[in-house]
């Protein structure tokens, strides 16, 4: 598989959230492959008598993706996918479709006539393969600054491949939303996390911040073939000052430069304005490296997703996708 994205136990991981079933349709002909991943989800908006569904990439990124095809060839096997996906989409009562394109695949350019794409933000990276020495040259000087006075004042790291224990991690995680007042998208059960263990073991990376024997900052990162995914990490209040975040980063950077990851992908803001807070935050360890985020939709069946606006009372100027369920 190319990334953990596409990977079908990472899209079961979050079924729940979205209230649907994962899903993989695979497009292949003479010119190669195309997967796509997503998560079909029910539409509960009364029109007729069968249920409609819509389409959504699962936490994160994805959306579809050539895994094989001669030079040359891209455009004539992308076409071939919109005219057999679109039946797929008639014959299963699907409406719309919403999809995170992937940054680092950059899977948004290849798809850019089959779905309206849209240019987001930037997103963060740390290049561990083209520096010899990351912290030196894709960390801030103030950063850089910040890591040294951290580890002089006691700071250490542990990092543990395929964690069996997280409990420490969840209790610093659950403070930092509830100091951060993060909406509930961001609150995951215990279910959530143990399925999290479950399906993705081998793929899941803790890394903890240690202050005279306590875990004082965490994080849960996903590792798959040369990258490494920063996913939910927290930090104790009263630490804060010592800046064990900044520990965590330093460690995974380290970590993973030693075992030959190619990328560590940090994500982006929580707003698309480039002052955004923790986008400032996460670009303090990748001075060089920025991937373009795009989002994609398509309305695969127009008469029937007008019918569910006007059932749902959504204005036609709705800044929401699909607006039927922007209320």
């Amino acid at each position: 598989m190319i990334d953990i994205y596409y990977e079908p136990d990472y899209g079961r991981l979050y079924e729940k959230m979205e209230k649907g079933t994962c899903q993989v349709f695979e497009y292949t002909s003479n010119l190669g492959q195309i997967l796509h991943m997503f998560i079909k989800r029910r539409i509960d908006i009364e029109t007729g008598d069968a249920p409609w569904f819509d389409l959504v990439t699962p936490y994160g990124y994805g959306g579809p993706i050539i895994k094989e095809c001669p030079e040359g060839k891209q455009w004539e096997l992308i076409k071939g996918f919109e005219a057999e996906f679109g039946e797929y989409c008639r014959e299963n009562r699907i409406v719309s479709e919403f999809i995170r394109f992937h940054p680092i695949l950059e899977n948004a350019q290849d798809f850019k006539d089959v779905y309206d794409v849209s240019y987001i933000r930037n997103t963060v990276g740390t290049n561990l393969a083209d520096f010899e020495d990351p912290f030196q040259e894709e960390f801030s000087k103030s950063t850089r600054k910040n890591i040294r006075r951290a580890l002089r004042a006691g700071i250490t790291y542990k990092i543990t491949e395929n964690p069996k224990d997280i409990k420490s991690f969840k209790e610093i995680y659950y403070a930092t939303m509830d100091r951060n007042e993060a909406s509930d998208y961001y609150y995951f059960d215990e279910d959530y996390f143990q399925k999290c263990l479950d399906l993705l073991g081998n793929h899941v990376l803790l890394v903890e911040a240690i202050y005279k024997g306590q875990v004082v900052a965490a994080g849960l990162y996903f590792v798959y073939n040369e990258i490494i995914h920063i996913h939910l990490s927290g930090t104790i209040d009263e630490f804060l000052h010592l800046s064990p975040a900044y520990i965590l980063r330093y460690g995974v950077t380290t970590w993973g430069k030693e075992k030959g990851y190619r990328i560590i992908h940090h994500g982006g803001g929580r707003s698309n304005s480039p002052e955004d807070g923790l986008y400032l935050f996460k670009k303090r360890f990748g001075l060089n490296t920025e991937f373009k985020f795009s989002t994609g939709k398509r309305i695969w069946d127009r008469e029937t997703y007008e019918k569910l606006c006007i059932e749902s009372e959504a204005g036609k100027d709705i800044d929401f996708f699909p607006a039927y369920r922007g209320r």
